[in-house]
């Protein structure tokens, strides 16, 4: 069973963030790193670029496939997770330690539209 953590926002498309005041860090979950596999390259946005919820702002290419990555929450992106431009199998060994972006929220209301960790956990069982 993926790992889950309680107090992170999810996205049906197995994205997290995390919140801390006006921000938000941006990864995979667990769940979605088993499915990719091997990780070998994060293709990340630049730092203040605009994202915006429920629309791709990268992807994760893996041995297996090549995933898109959408934002769960619409921002500025702050900063970047620059350790994965080198060693992008980071995420594969703590996808919730090894955020991908970090995102000055414009609109915490859009977290009403993500899943706890009960809910997360439910609709993976589904999958």
């Amino acid at each position: 069973m993926a790992k889950v953590i309680e107090g992170l926002y999810y996205a049906e498309s197995h994205e997290y963030v995390r919140v801390e005041g006006e921000f938000g860090y941006v990864g995979i979950t667990d769940y979605a790193q088993h499915a990719l596999g091997n990780i070998v390259y994060v293709d990340m946005p630049e730092v203040d670029d605009d994202v915006t919820a429920e629309e791709d702002f990268g992807a994760v290419e893996s041995v297996k496939a090549a995933s898109d990555l959408m934002s769960p929450v619409s921002g500025t992106v702050v900063e970047i997770n620059e350790a994965l431009e080198d060693t992008p199998e980071l995420i594969n060994q703590d996808a919730f330690e090894n955020w991908i972006i970090k995102v000055k929220l414009s609109d915490k209301a859009e977290l009403d539209n993500l899943m706890d960790a009960k809910a997360y956990e439910e609709f993976c069982a589904k999958q």
